[in-house]
């Protein structure tokens, strides 16, 4: 048995190599020295564009992992385009199943204005087109033909009636058959009086004219029947003249987009089906298309990437299900809950779609059903939104389904080792999913080279946290203490945070004593 000396159980720190007085001298660092192994894997994962390669960052808590890797993809993202905004909008054809439509970046809210601005102006140009004279006078010809035709049937009838002593009279119930004697109107009394064999010869004129008059008034009704036809044919045509030129520059503006194309189709189409709608707004205020009955042409911007530079980086602190996948939303009315695409919110996989998704291994597995709900939208590479209590089968009214919308992105899972081990021993879907892993180091060897890189580390720290500079002194213990914490004289902990807790301190013991730099006794 050897017997250790105080000195040998301590390595004091040599910044030999180093020529400053405080850490506010040395350079800044960017990541964790000596963790060249985690980084070439954090690289190559973020690098890569395949199918199930999302990353899973491991390495204990408190070492500065989810730092380093949020530098690292925002330093990736920077390179990158920004991705698609997404809106939902009105499916005329099946509300529930609204569409989803995918606009370059910033475009969503400036379709969602042009939308608004045609809503505004179909107010003002519907009511002017219809109080048009040209308008009025086909309204005058239709009915006018209708009312032409109709006593020009009657007056024929009428005509052959009095051919045989028998007028047509218009009533308050319709209209009769009453004979004549001398071109005047008999009373019953008189008409009793007449002959039987007369009284029958008047009874078959009048089955036949009666006969005749029910053809006529089926005709009416027919008659009336292509009127409204005609009247309806009529606004089609005023409504699409008014809707026709404000559509069709919206068409030519957003030329190049198929879909976009079928929507103001379809807009067209229900403006022209409800023109009354618009009739209605005459001398009311301004209408707005995300209001009552003009809702139907609001549009949900779900995504909006305007003001963005290159790809999202996105952390999601409490990933539940519907935080991560989204959720719909519903409205109290009349003691009934309502719902519709412009209660559709995004959730993070929304947001960071078309860039990278950070999260917390251990909240993403203590929120029920969020790592099912990962996995299956990963796998399908598409978002599809349903609410758990439809997934589950709890829910058996109608609500709605969105359309699905395309998804690309990488996920990186931060946890423990123990939990990356027992996920790859027990969860068959994990690895296909989850391809690459990034292992960061509890500690790293205690060379000349480290030290001094862990040197610039701890200033990188205290210039963020606003501390007060440190001496080499005080630097050199924190060094020490680091080697303490790792147990090894040889190695320097990985564990920022615990050096950081010690900074903090020191930092404040240094100011109570109203000094301007921290020592080594703080």
């Amino acid at each position: 048995m050897t017997k250790l000396t105080p000195e040998a159980l301590f390595t004091p720190c040599d910044f030999s190599g180093l020529d400053f007085q405080t850490s506010h001298e040395l350079a800044e660092v960017e990541s964790l020295t000596g963790q060249q192994r985690a980084l070439d894997a954090l690289h190559f994962g973020t690098a890569i564009r395949k199918p199930g390669y999302n990353l899973f960052v491991m390495g204990p808590h408190g070492m500065g992992k989810h730092t380093v890797v949020q530098q690292h993809l925002e330093q990736q993202a920077a390179t990158d385009q920004p991705p698609q905004d997404w809106c939902y909008v009105n499916n005329f054809a099946e509300p529930h199943k609204p569409w989803a439509i995918g606009l370059p970046a910033g475009q969503g809210n400036v379709f969602k204005h042009d939308m608004a601005e045609l809503v505004e102006d179909l107010c003002t140009a519907m009511p002017t087109a219809f109080d048009s004279d040209q308008y009025r006078i086909r309204i005058d010809e239709i009915t006018e033909s209708v009312k032409t035709q109709r006593e020009e049937a009657l007056s024929q009838l009428a005509k052959e009636a009095e051919g045989h002593d028998i007028r047509l009279v218009r009533t308050t119930g319709g209209f009769s058959f009453i004979p004549l004697r001398n071109k005047e109107l008999i009373t019953p009394e008189q008409y009793d009086k007449l002959p039987e064999a007369e009284q029958k010869r008047i009874e078959e004129i009048v089955a036949v004219l009666q006969e005749k008059l029910e053809h006529i008034i089926r005709q009416f009704h027919q008659w009336q029947r292509t009127a409204k036809e005609k009247v309806r044919e009529l606004n089609r045509d005023v409504a699409l003249s008014a809707v026709g030129l404000l559509i069709e520059d919206l068409r030519r503006k957003y030329q190049d987009h198929e879909k976009l194309q079928d929507y103001l189709n379809a807009v067209q189409q229900d403006v022209i089906d409800h023109a009354d709608d618009f009739l209605s707004q005459e001398n009311q205020p301004p209408a707005k298309a995300e209001d009552g009955i003009f809702r139907r042409y609001h549009v949900n911007v779900l995504v909006d990437n305007d003001a963005r530079q290159g790809a999202p980086v996105i952390y999601e602190d409490n990933p539940s299900y519907d935080t991560l996948i989204g959720r719909i939303e519903h409205i109290a009315q009349m003691g009934t809950l309502i719902t519709d695409f412009g209660l559709i919110k995004p959730g993070a996989l929304h947001r960071a779609n078309g860039g990278y998704l950070i999260l917390d291994i251990v909240k993403l597995l203590t929120e029920p059903f969020a790592w099912r709900g990962l996995k299956r939208v990963l796998y399908a590479h598409e978002l599809h939104m349903q609410s758990l209590g439809q997934m589950l089968g709890l829910v058996s009214t109608v609500s709605l389904e969105p359309e699905r919308i395309p998804l690309d992105l990488k996920v990186v899972l931060l946890g423990d080792r123990i939990l990356f081990y027992l996920l790859l021993e027990h969860d068959p879907e994990f690895q296909e999913l989850f391809k690459v892993s990034a292992d960061f180091e509890d500690s790293l060897d205690r060379t000349p080279e480290n030290t001094q890189l862990y040197a610039r580390l701890l200033a990188t720290i205290i210039r963020r946290e606003e501390l007060m500079p440190f001496n080499r002194t005080a630097m050199a213990r924190v060094v020490e203490f680091s080697s303490r914490h790792s147990q090894d004289a040889q190695k320097i902990s990985s564990h920022l945070l615990s050096v950081t807790d010690l900074m903090r301190e020191a930092d404040f013991l240094a100011g109570k004593r109203n000094a301007e730099q921290v020592d080594a006794a703080d």
